[in-house]
């Protein structure tokens, strides 16, 4: 049983940061070899995603993150992390970790509000 917990979420004025943690537990093997991203979905949206990184260490973004959210993972502390810096009020949604495109965790809200 894959288990993936987010952490980090919370309210933030327009133009602050934060860092978003997914933690990965269970059996999951080669759990450095899969792809792993985040995705969000804000209210009356379908989710949407917002990084990707690859077993390599490869990265994409969304265009309307570019430049101002960076993801990371530790793999051997099968973690993941989205650094979020320049927030504005249209990144606020709920925020997703996926893990080999198959495990979902269950999210943490993320609010850009002054």
């Amino acid at each position: 049983q894959v288990r993936l917990v987010e952490s980090g979420g919370g309210l933030v004025q327009p133009g602050g940061s934060l860092r978003l943690s997914c933690a990965a537990s269970g059996s999951i093997p080669g759990f450095g070899f899969n792809a792993m991203g985040w995705y969000r979905q804000a209210p009356g949206k379908g989710r949407e995603l917002v990084a990707v990184i690859t077993g390599g260490g490869g990265t994409n973004y969304a265009d309307s993150v570019k430049g101002r959210f960076t993801i990371s993972r530790d793999n051997a502390k099968n973690t993941m992390y989205l650094q979020m810096n320049s927030l504005k009020p249209e990144d606020t949604a709920v925020y997703y970790c996926n893990l080999a495109y198959t495990y979902w965790g269950q999210g943490t809200q993320v609010t850009v509000s002054s």
